[in-house]
C-alpha cells in the first residue's frame, strides 16, 4: 500500500496537468511526461526489490551495499548466504586471525616477548608498548585479536621467525596449507599501502582461515573477549584493552571475533552468533554502511532459515563470460567425479565377484575336508578292527617267539667257542712270529688246520 501510495503521489501531478492542458501541450513535453510516470512507476516497485529480493524459490536475500560476505552454519556445514566470496579485497585487520593462530600454534605462549624498536614504529591502533617491555606470548595475542593493536602483532612476528620478512613468509605457506589460495600477505597486521600494499584475501579464504581457527579452544577463548588485561612481567605495569566489536553490545547471540578498518579495505567483520545448537559465521568485507546492524540482520535471517531450504546466493558481479568458464569448469569437476564413481562402482563388483568365487571354493574345500573326515573315521575303524584281531592270535605268536629265542641261545654260545678259538690261535701266531721265519711254515699248517676247523665250525652252526 505504501508503495502505491508513493506512485500515486509522483504521477499526480503530472497526470492533471495532462488532463487539463493537453491540448496546448507540444508532442515533446507528452513523450518526457509519459516517460517521467513510467521511470516513477518502475523505480517504485523496483526499489524494494533490489533491496530484499525474494526469488522464486521462497527463500530471503539480502543486497547489501557490501562488496562481499558469505555467512555459514556451521552445525550443517551449509552457506546460507554468500556473494562475490572470490573477489580479492583488503582484509584489513583481519589478518592478524593467521598472525595470531600461529602464535597460538607454535607452543611458546607462556614466552615473554622483549619488544623491539620496530614493533612500535606502527601506526594506530596500538597497545602502547615501550621498547625492552617484556610481555608473554599469550598476552600480545590477546592484544592483537581483542584491541587489533598492531604493535602487539609485529611483536609477535618478530619473536616467531626473527623478522617480518620471514613471518610473512611462513605466513603465506601456512596460508596456503590451510587451503587459502586466493590471498596474499605482505604484514602480520593487515596494512594495505605503501611498503605493505597487496595484502589481500576474500570473504571463501577468511571463512576458511575462521572455521579452521574456531577448533582451536584457546583461539575460542581470545575471541569471545571484549577486554584485554595483563601485566608487563618485569615492571607489573597493567595494560587494560577494550575490544573494537560493537556487535557484542548490540546483539545478543554475538561471540566475537575480530573487526578491521583501512581506508583501502573499508569497514570489515568477522563475527559468529550462537543460538539454539546453531553456529553461525559471517564474513563482511567493505560494507558501506552500518556493519553492526548489517551483521546483526544477516545472523537473524540465518537463524530463521530452516536448514533444509534453499541457499541464498546474490547476484555476483563476476562476469558472464568468467561464469560461463567457471561453470563449464565445474560441470567438467562433475564429470571427472561421476568417472570416478563409476570406476569404483566397477572395481567393487569386480571385488564382490572374486569374493564370491573365494567363497565357492571354501564351500568345495569344505566339503572335501568332510569327506577326508568320514574317510579317516572309516580308517581308524578298520584299524581297530585289525588291532583286534592281532589281539587274539598273540598267544600263538608269544609261543613261535620262545623258541626262536632258544635256537638264538645255542648259536650265540656256539659262537662264543668259536670266538675262544679264535683268540687262541691268534695267541700261537704271535709266537711263530717271534720265532721267526723257520716257524712260518709250521705256522701256515696250524693255519690250513685252523680253516679246517673253522669250516667244520661252521658246518656244525649251520646243522644247528
Amino acid at each position: 500500500m505504501q508503495e502505491q501510495f508513493s506512485t500515486a503521489a509522483i504521477c499526480r501531478p503530472w497526470t492533471l496537468r495532462s488532463r487539463k492542458s493537453r491540448k496546448h501541450l507540444p508532442v515533446r513535453a507528452r513523450v518526457i511526461t509519459l516517460g517521467i510516470c513510467l521511470f516513477a512507476f518502475t523505480a517504485s516497485i523496483a526499489l524494494p526489490a533490489l533491496l530484499h529480493a525474494e526469488p522464486g524459490n521462497g527463500s530471503y536475500q539480502i543486497q547489501a551495499p557490501v562488496d562481499s560476505y558469505i555467512v555459514k552454519d556451521l552445525c550443517s556445514s551449509r552457506v546460507v548466504m554468500a556473494k562475490d566470496i572470490d573477489r580479492p579485497v583488503s582484509p584489513a585487520s583481519l589478518t592478524k586471525i593467521l598472525t595470531c593462530i600461529m602464535a597460538i600454534e607454535s607452543g611458546k605462549l607462556d614466552q615473554d616477548v622483549i619488544i623491539t624498536r620496530e614493533s612500535t614504529n606502527v601506526e594506530p591502533s596500538k597497545a602502547g608498548f615501550r621498547v625492552g617491555e617484556r610481555i608473554r606470548l599469550l598476552d600480545l595475542v590477546k592484544a592483537a585479536m581483542v584491541n587489533s593493536s598492531n604493535d602487539a602483532a609485529f611483536a609477535i612476528a618478530i619473536h616467531l621467525s626473527g623478522s617480518v620478512d620471514a613471518f610473512v613468509a611462513s605466513m603465506n605457506s601456512r596460508a596456503r596449507a590451510i587451503g587459502m589460495r586466493n590471498s596474499r600477505f605482505t604484514n602480520p597486521a593487515g596494512f594495505d599501502k605503501g611498503i605493505y600494499a597487496g595484502n589481500t584475501s576474500t570473504a571463501g579464504d577468511l571463512l576458511c582461515l575462521t572455521e579452521y581457527s574456531v577448533r582451536n579452544p584457546v583461539f575460542n577463548a581470545v575471541a569471545r573477549l571484549d577486554r584485554a588485561v595483563f601485566v608487563e612481567q618485569s615492571t607489573r605495569k597493567v595494560y587494560s584493552l577494550k575490544t573494537h566489536n560493537k556487535l557484542l553490545g548490540r546483539y545478543p547471540y554475538a561471540v566475537g571475533i575480530k573487526t578491521g578498518y583501512t581506508g583501502r579495505a573499508g569497514r570489515c567483520l568477522i563475527g559468529r552468533a550462537i543460538k539454539d545448537n546453531r553456529d553461525i559465521l559471517l564474513v563482511m568485507l567493505n560494507s558501506r554502511t552500518d556493519r553492526w546492524n548489517v551483521a546483526a540482520e544477516m545472523f537473524d535471517r540465518a537463524l530463521l532459515i530452516q536448514r533444509e531450504e534453499p541457499v541464498m546466493i546474490a547476484r555476483s558481479s563476476v562476469p558472464p563470460a568468467e561464469r560461463a568458464v567457471r561453470a563449464d569448469a565445474g560441470e567438467r569437476k562433475m564429470a571427472h567425479a561421476s568417472r570416478l564413481h563409476t570406476r569404483k562402482a566397477r572395481k567393487g563388483a569386480a571385488v564382490v565377484a572374486a569374493s564370491a568365487k573365494q567363497s565357492k571354493h571354501h564351500a568345495r574345500h569344505a566339503v572335501a575336508l568332510t569327506k577326508s573326515v568320514k574317510k579317516s573315521k572309516q580308517h581308524t575303524a578298520l584299524i581297530a578292527k585289525s588291532g583286534k584281531k592281532m589281539k587274539k592270535g598273540d598267544p600263538v605268536v608269544a609261543k613261535s617267539g620262545v623258541k626262536q629265542n632258544r635256537k638264538a641261545l645255542v648259536a650265540a654260545k656256539s659262537a662264543g667257542k668259536s670266538k675262544l678259538r679264535d683268540l687262541a690261535i691268534a695267541k700261537r701266531g704271535r709266537k711263530l712270529d717271534r720265532k721267526g721265519i723257520s716257524a712260518t711254515k709250521s705256522a701256515g699248517k696250524l693255519k690250513k688246520r685252523d680253516l679246517a676247523l673253522s669250516k667244520s665250525a661252521r658246518k656244525k652252526q649251520t646243522e644247528s
